[in-house]
């Protein structure tokens, strides 16, 4: 194997890692979106990224299907698992919505290192046709750490402002 073969490699490994950290994504979020009816701007956010992380998942398949190659359904089903079980481990704890709103920043974050590597990888292997599907996923995930971010306040008080009025703030 020449270091050609290696760099592509790693180009397709690293699809397939975004392709398993999209499906984590969305077993992270639909869980919240049964837990949010007091939230509704949180719930429309993340309904409304439910829907682009789809389409980020198609994109992916689109860039596999011109490579020849497919995602790691291994690697899909142990992050979606992972994803599960930290929802799951949130849903218990009373400030739910809070942890959930920074976990969710964070994983914005880690998505848009991700899909930063993957357009240099792209670039290095002059997958020029992978590029502007990878920059469209990488503008989907910059908007959302944003609107997380610039929701973390209202969230937030929200939650302080039901929780001193003795009402339920977890959901």
């Amino acid at each position: 194997m020449d270091n050609t073969d290696d760099t592509r490699d790693i180009f397709v490994t690293g699809l397939r890692n975004a392709h398993a950290m999209e499906n984590e994504a969305l077993s992270v979020m639909r869980p919240q979106m049964k837990r949010l009816e007091n939230y509704p701007e949180m719930k429309a956010l993340l309904q409304q990224h439910i829907q682009e992380t789809e389409v980020q998942i198609e994109r992916l398949a689109q860039i596999f299907a011109s490579l020849d190659e497919s995602a790691s359904s291994i690697k899909d089903t142990m992050l979606s698992a992972m994803g599960s079980m930290a929802a799951m481990m949130h849903s218990v704890a009373s400030d739910e919505v809070l942890k959930n709103a920074m976990a969710d920043y964070m994983f914005e974050h880690f998505e848009i290192a991700a899909y930063t590597a993957l357009i240099t990888m792209a670039r290095h292997e002059n997958a020029a046709f992978a590029i502007p599907l990878l920059e469209q996923s990488l503008a989907e995930e910059q908007r959302m750490a944003t609107r997380i971010y610039e929701s973390l306040p209202m969230v937030t008080e929200k939650f302080m402002s039901r929780t001193a009025s003795g009402v339920r703030a977890d959901v």
